[in-house]
C-alpha cells in the first residue's frame, strides 16, 4: 500500500521557449517529396495543424486534462499536492512501493496552475512543430511519451535517494526537454535540406533553450525562490530525447522505409532502456517488509 501524499508538491518550471526571432514553427510539407522519398529543398509556405497533428493533439490533451482539473474545483492558480496526486501525479512511494507505475505517464499531463500549463504549452508548440516534419507524428507522440517517461523515472529514483519519497510531481517540462533533446541531434543531420546558416541557427536556438531552462531551473532551486523544479525530470527527459534521436534519421531527405526502420529501432531500444531501469529502481528500492504492495 501506497503510503498518503504530503500536502506539498513537487513543481515543474514555467520553462522558457526557443528563440522566436528563428522561429521553429516551420513545417515542411509531405507532399515535398519526390517518389525516391527525397524531400524537395523548400519548406511549404502552408500552415495547417494537418502537418502537425500529434503536436495539436499532445497541446489539446494536456489543455483537456486541465480543464478537468478546474471543472472539478481543483484551484486554477496552485493545486494542492493530494489534488496532483488524485489526477495521476508522481509519488516515489506510490510509484515503487504501491505499484502505481502508471503514474510515469499520467504525470506528464498534470500540470501545477496555469501559468505552469502556459509556459510548457508554448514550448511544446514550439519545439513539436519544429521537430514533426523530421520525427513524424508517431515519432513525436513517441519521444513525448518515452522521455518524458525517462524524466520521471529519474525523479522518481533521485526522490527515493534523497529520502523524499512523499513528494509529488507532476507536468510535461521533462517531455519537452526530451523533444529539445531530440532536435539537438536531428537538426545536426547533413541529410537534412535546408541552407546550412539556417539550420545551424535553428539547432543553436534550441541548445540556448536547454540550457537556459537548466540553468533557470538549478538557479531557482539553490536561491529558495519558492519554486520547486524538478530538475531531474528535466535531466532524464533529456538525455532520455537524446538516446531516442541517435538511432534516428529525419524524415526529410531520408528514404521512406529507412526512415520508418530507425524508429522502430529508437522506440525498440528506447523502452527497452525505460523497463531495464523500472526493473532496476525496484531492485535498488525495494518493498519494505509488512507493507503490502498493490
Amino acid at each position: 500500500m501506497a503510503s498518503p501524499p504530503p500536502p506539498g508538491y513537487h513543481q515543474q518550471p514555467e520553462i522558457l521557449p526557443p528563440d522566436r526571432e528563428s522561429p521553429p514553427a516551420q513545417p515542411w510539407s509531405r507532399a515535398a517529396r519526390d517518389q525516391t522519398g527525397q524531400a524537395a529543398s523548400r519548406p511549404a509556405a502552408r500552415k495547417s495543424w494537418a502537418y502537425a497533428p500529434a503536436t495539436y493533439i499532445l497541446v489539446g490533451i494536456n489543455c483537456a486534462v486541465f480543464v478537468a482539473m478546474v471543472l472539478s474545483h481543483v484551484s486554477i492558480m496552485g493545486p494542492t499536492g493530494q489534488q496532483l496526486y488524485h489526477w495521476g501525479a508522481t509519488q516515489p512511494y506510490a510509484v515503487l512501493y504501491g505499484g502505481e507505475w502508471i503514474r510515469i505517464l499520467t504525470a506528464m499531463f498534470v500540470h501545477v496552475g496555469i501559468i505552469h500549463l502556459a509556459t510548457n504549452m508554448w514550448c511544446l508548440w514550439n519545439l513539436g512543430l519544429l521537430g514533426e516534419p523530421l520525427l513524424g507524428p508517431f515519432g513525436v507522440f513517441a519521444a513525448y511519451i518515452l522521455s518524458g517517461a525517462a524524466g520521471n523515472l529519474l525523479s522518481v529514483g533521485v526522490g527515493m535517494y534523497k529520502h523524499q519519497g512523499g513528494v509529488v510531481g507532476a507536468g510535461a517540462s521533462g517531455a519537452v526537454f526530451g523533444l529539445a533533446g531530440v532536435l539537438i541531434v536531428l537538426l545536426k543531420s547533413p541529410r537534412l535540406p535546408i541552407p546550412p546558416k539556417e539550420l545551424s541557427a535553428l539547432r543553436r536556438n534550441v541548445i540556448y533553450f536547454a540550457v537556459l531552462n537548466f540553468v533557470i531551473g538549478f538557479g531557482g532551486n539553490q536561491l529558495r525562490l519558492g519554486v520547486n523544479i524538478d530538475n531531474m525530470a528535466h535531466l532524464g527527459g533529456f538525455l532520455g530525447g537524446i538516446l531516442f534521436a541517435l538511432p534516428m534519421i529525419p524524415r526529410i531527405g531520408s528514404p521512406r522505409p529507412s526512415f520508418l526502420l530507425r524508429r522502430r529501432l529508437a522506440v525498440g531500444l528506447m523502452s527497452c532502456v525505460l523497463i531495464f531501469f523500472g526493473v532496476y529502481l525496484s531492485a535498488v528500492f525495494p518493498v519494505p517488509p509488512g507493507l503490502t504492495q498493490q
